[in-house]
């Protein structure tokens, strides 16, 4: 029996008087790829806070690889790739396996240096993202999409047994998203991660996901991709307050 990698139970959260999330309920087995979708003030950040333990549920439980969140402590266990676009300064003087090697920090230690086996990680990390050719290039020479993989590499390197991407295409270059889904999509069948990928690129993720969960406050929808695939177009259209086109995709 497949053993769950998240377990949520009737969480609710609010902002002072503001209700965010309301009576979740959500599975996400070990080794699947959810893909979760909703509009602008969905609640999505606010569920990835409380996932990472950024924030304390006020009702319901999160339970992280059968532990209850307020007393998980094995964060090592969760990977985390933000929408680096937004933020990241690419004039940052740092080579591609520098900027691996700082997401072992905690492991090896503050002002320490890593150690052979340490490095090794690093560069398993970058090979496993297609990376491995640009070892010692300063990461602001990289395209958006390149170093976003070397983010992933950053995430994989302390071998996370859940990843969670936000918006990790955001500044990617249009042409070069499949190609970033298929990778992501291979790390999840060949490494057997489990992954949770938030996007507005409804069409696409679909492709490459197993599970899709569709969020606007509540859960309107948690379930394999085909089921979600049959949705009523009604359905996804009052989810987001506006005409949704699903593009079925061939599995």
């Amino acid at each position: 029996m497949t053993q769950n990698a998240i377990e949520i139970k009737n969480l609710s959260y609010r902002y002072d008087d503001l209700p965010v999330l309301e009576h979740i309920n959500l599975e996400v087995p070990q080794g699947s790829f959810l893909g979760l979708v909703g509009p602008n003030g969905s609640g999505k950040s606010t569920l990835l806070k409380l996932i990472l333990g950024l924030l304390k549920p006020q009702q319901g439980s999160i339970q992280l690889f059968g532990t209850d969140s307020k007393s998980f402590t094995q964060y090592e266990k969760i990977g985390y790739v933000s929408q680096k676009a937004n933020s990241f300064n690419s004039g940052f003087p740092a080579t591609v396996l520098e900027v691996v090697l700082s997401g072992l920090t905690k492991k090896i230690g503050l002002f320490k240096f890593p150690s052979k086996q340490d490095k090794q990680k690093a560069i398993e990390a970058i090979q496993a993202v297609e990376m491995d050719n640009f070892l010692y290039r300063n990461i602001g020479e990289l395209s958006g999409g390149q170093q976003q993989r070397v983010f992933i590499a950053r995430a994989l390197a302390s071998e996370p047994e859940l990843l969670i991407l936000d918006e990790p295409t955001v500044g990617v270059d249009t042409k070069r998203v499949d190609g970033f889904y298929d990778l992501l999509e291979k790390l999840n069948r060949d490494k057997r991660i489990t992954m949770i990928l938030v996007s507005h690129d409804v069409g696409t993720i679909t492709s490459k996901v197993s599970h899709v969960a569709c969020l606007n406050k509540h859960l309107h929808f948690h379930g394999l991709v085909k089921e979600f695939e049959n949705l009523e177009q009604t359905a996804l259209s009052g989810l987001y307050g506006h005409d949704i086109h699903l593009l079925t995709h061939q599995h």
